[in-house]
């Protein structure tokens, strides 16, 4: 059984430790400065408390997988999402884009974007199956050497936040 819920400042370890070894399979393809981007160190984990909210997936008690979410550009952006690979191919990171989803239902902002790479196996249908549409490819230039591509979709709304408004 997979859990999900939003991450606390005591997490920051796990968190780390889950995108490190998510990313490090994947190494060869990063310069060597986008590869300390995308593996956070906890100290960075731990700063992002104050930009929005993260969550983790778990199986056992044990933290499997993560992502974040923070505000960028007027639109909500996803970040760091990542399973351990022993966890990958059980559905999780099914249940984290689904936690984002509610809670971005729950907010005013209307679209909701990623950034991701062709390399990461699977990413492009993962998101694709969650709604979010291919935007443009992104230039090496544009992250630390490796190019890319941007995804985002329109924000749905929960029947209350749709009453509410």
């Amino acid at each position: 059984m997979i859990d999900v819920r939003l991450a606390v400042k005591d997490d920051a370890d796990a968190i780390s430790t889950v995108v490190c070894d998510a990313f490090t399979p994947l190494r060869e393809h990063y310069t060597a400065e986008a590869f300390e981007v995308v593996a956070v160190k906890p100290d960075e984990v731990l700063q992002r408390f104050a930009e929005g909210p993260q969550w983790v997936a778990l199986i056992d008690g044990e933290i499997i997988g993560t992502v974040s979410v923070t505000v960028d550009d007027g639109r909500l952006y996803v970040r760091s999402m990542a399973v351990a690979p022993r966890a990958q191919g059980r559905g999780v990171a099914h249940k984290l884009l689904e936690a984002i989803d509610k809670y971005a239902a729950e907010t005013d902002f209307e679209r909701i974007f990623l950034y991701t790479t062709y390399f990461t196996p699977g990413a492009r249908e993962l998101y694709g199956k969650h709604g979010y549409a291919w935007v443009r490819d992104t230039p090496a230039e544009e992250w630390y050497g490796v190019p890319g591509l941007e995804m985002d979709k329109r924000i749905e709304r929960t029947r209350q936040n749709v009453a509410g408004s």
